[in-house]
């Protein structure tokens, strides 16, 4: 346990540059509190003694402003900064070296039975504001970006924007914007594309009847 402990405290520093002390990191960090508190609500969950893990999620909810369930399971060295309003559901799983910023929702799409919230691997950055729901992996070293709407499933080593979000960078190289069934579909951009085409048309049209236009003396225009 001390040894959790002693490693969380180092994640902080490691990641925010503002950690002064170790005192203060230990005793103003919400988001470190918000850890240890579910380690505890999470082992009485595993013992099945559900409504005392309940209990303390909620008060560690109430202290924090970061609600995360019993029941999610987390890995090593997560760090959640400035977590006022961070939502992590039941059957959600954090891998390692995660970092999840203020306004996060890891959450599930409906009523659903079982597996309903996400997967997230390993070295994964999560922006403010960004919601990433439904039962599918994140894949390791992904960056989602703020205030992303994450619906499906996003290979590793990506960079994940938008609503709905959408792969922009896939192992450090630029996603082509005219994405194929292998990638993560994006109807507004096809939307907007297909407008732009119909402009684009619409104004050599118009060009066309314009240079047919007669103007003084009988001549057409040029």
């Amino acid at each position: 346990m001390f040894g959790h402990m002693k490693s969380d405290i180092e994640t902080v520093f490691d990641n925010d540059p503002a950690a002064r002390s170790k005192f203060e990191v230990v005793f103003t960090y919400s988001g470190l509190h918000a850890i240890w508190a579910h380690r505890v609500a999470h082992g009485f969950y595993k013992r099945r003694w559900f409504t005392v893990a309940r209990v303390i999620s909620q008060i560690s909810r109430f202290f924090t402003g970061i609600e995360i369930h019993p029941g999610a399971r987390i890995g090593q060295r997560l760090f959640i900064d400035h977590g006022m309003g961070v939502v992590i559901g039941e059957t959600c799983e954090i891998g390692n070296n995660v970092v999840i910023y203020q306004g996060v929702t890891l959450g599930g799409t409906g009523k659903e039975k079982g597996k309903r919230h996400p997967t997230i691997g390993d070295n994964v950055v999560i922006g403010s504001g960004s919601k990433v729901l439904g039962s599918f992996t994140v894949g390791d070293n992904v960056n989602i970006g703020s205030n992303a709407v994450v619906l499906r499933e996003v290979p590793s080593n990506s960079t994940v924007v938008g609503n709905p979000g959408r792969v922009v960078k896939r192992n450090g190289e630029r996603v082509n914007d005219r994405l194929d069934h292998t990638q993560l579909p994006d109807p507004v951009i096809d939307l907007l594309r297909d407008m732009q085409q119909q402009l684009d048309d619409l104004k050599k049209e118009l060009k066309r009847e314009r240079n047919k236009e007669p103007i003084a003396g009988g001549e057409p225009r040029i």
